[in-house]
């Protein structure tokens, strides 16, 4: 998941896939979910974000996870425990004060 600000319209967008959108279901006021051609969900936009979350939380750390993690044969607990061989990466992306 990508997550971007767009601070002059004030719009935040979770990217979920690579794949293109294709539609557009809104779900509340400024709320929209973007669809691929074959139903799946592709990105979350909030427009008005400041107004209904703390931006400067869900912008201070994303998470990268390397595609490795996802071929192996991994239990929920072993993630949670960090007991696989390739750990989750922590990455600072933007701080705001």
């Amino acid at each position: 998941m990508k997550v971007y600000y767009d601070d002059e319209v004030d719009a935040v967008y979770l990217k979920l896939s690579d794949e293109k959108p294709d539609g557009v279901v809104e779900i509340a006021e400024g709320v929209n979910l973007d669809t691929t051609t074959d139903g799946k969900l592709a990105g979350i936009e909030i427009l008005k974000a400041s107004q209904k979350i703390d931006v400067r939380t869900i912008l201070s750390y994303t998470l990268e996870i390397d595609r490795s993690i996802l071929k192996q044969n991994v239990s929920r607990r072993q993630v949670r425990e960090n007991k696989t061989t390739e750990k989750p990466k922590r990455k600072h992306k933007i701080k705001l004060s």
